[in-house]
């Protein structure tokens, strides 16, 4: 092999070498674990530092798009921050309706590329809060009060929307004796319904009522409410 095929053989190994590291570092910059995270259809964009980043001058840039659109928009509010989230509520309010998300990185005049999510749908991804509980005691006997989690939406009326207006419900309440050497947990109530009464409770006994909310359709259960508790006279 002459000096000219060796020089351009140097020439294309220098080229690749280079290639392959700028590649390597623009992989390196991608934002990771980029990921909604939903609750009560409150839909936030999350994600982490990219392996060669700077948290210090990293600033970050936010796009979103549903599912079958070609051309990505971008979230004005989300554009060149520093923060590792973004709130896209009102961009993905059509809530059965799959959407995108993804993240482009800048540091110290260096660009990622994007990290996309996956396909996020409200409707069966978001998670639900337990059920506000209240409870009035009376003489014997309990009435108690559920309340689905609002949502942030308003109707044409201008109230909030609550997740009964998405899901068919199931309200399971359970009453705990704390009189007894072991505590007793008896569920006392499941049904649609939100106003449940209790009656013929032992008299000064300490009794404490949770509450959760079952989504048959999709075969969950919220987390459980902050214990109420009283004491019968």
């Amino acid at each position: 092999m002459g000096p000219k095929h060796c020089f351009l053989g140097f020439l294309i190994g220098v080229f690749l070498t280079s290639g392959g590291e700028a590649q390597s570092a623009h992989e390196s910059l991608k934002p990771q674990r980029v990921q909604f995270r939903s609750r009560n259809f409150h839909n936030v964009l999350h994600w982490q530092p990219g392996r060669a980043s700077s948290n210090n001058d990293s600033i970050y840039f936010v796009q979103y798009k549903m599912y079958g659109q070609k051309e990505w928009k971008n979230k004005e509010e989300c554009w060149g921050i520093q923060e590792l989230f973004c709130d896209l509520t009102n961009e993905t309010s059509d809530l059965q309706e799959p959407y995108y998300g993804r993240v482009m990185l800048a540091s110290a005049g260096r660009y990622s590329g994007w990290t996309i999510t996956r396909r996020f749908t409200p409707w069966w991804a978001t998670n639900i809060d337990p059920p506000v509980v209240n409870v009035t005691q009376h003489n014997r006997s309990l009435l108690i009060i559920l309340h689905a989690p609002d949502l942030p939406y308003r109707n044409q009326k201008g109230t909030n929307v609550t997740v009964e207006n998405y899901y068919d419900l199931v309200y399971r309440v359970f009453l705990i004796n704390n009189s007894l050497q072991k505590m007793q947990e008896q569920n006392i109530y499941e049904g649609a319904g939100r106003v449940v009464a209790i009656g013929a409770l032992t008299p000064h006994s300490g009794y404490c009522v949770v509450a959760e909310i079952y989504q048959p359709m999709l075969g969950r259960s919220s987390p459980r409410s902050d214990e109420q508790c009283v004491k019968i006279p």
